[in-house]
């Protein structure tokens, strides 16, 4: 799979189609979950786009600590339902977890689907919270903290 990051002033009008219509199709269509995927905050993110060929087969949306957000985060993680079951779900968190440690961020921070928390342990996170419902399906806040390496 090619990888792409780019910012929302980077993103070709395209492509900006390309994700809403995958966000939709995953959130809203197959989850059968009417909500409000247009929520104000791709303006912020760090998009990471990831192709086959030239579509776009899996998708995460990444954040910066900021003022709103105590940890680098990632969220809208998809992968097209075609190119599931191919490890593209892997890879794309993978890819995810490098480019925020490419920020030097330590500390990332998930709101996950609850049926994936064995997915999500395989790559460090822990849950730090309850599971709780949002938008008719569990969820779990959890946390990946980067292990100091230590130089002996």
């Amino acid at each position: 799979m090619n990888w792409v990051t780019k910012t929302f002033t980077e993103l070709h009008t395209q492509e900006l189609y390309d994700i809403i219509q995958a966000r939709v199709n995953v959130f809203v269509v197959e989850q059968d979950c009417p909500y409000e995927e247009l929520d104000g905050k791709d303006q912020e993110a760090i998009h990471l786009l990831g192709y086959q060929g030239t579509e776009l087969a899996a998708y995460a949306r990444l954040f910066l600590p900021s003022a709103e957000r105590e940890h680098a985060s990632i969220g809208r993680v998809l992968v097209k339902k075609e190119y599931r079951g191919t490890s593209s779900g892997r890879e794309l968190m993978t890819k995810a977890i490098s480019v925020l440690e490419g920020y030097q961020q330590k500390t990332i921070q998930i709101q996950a689907q609850y049926y994936l928390d064995r997915f999500y342990r395989s790559f460090g996170f822990s849950p730090i919270s309850d599971v709780y419902l949002l938008d008719d399906i569990d969820h779990v806040d959890m946390l990946r903290v980067q292990k100091e390496t230590s130089h002996a």
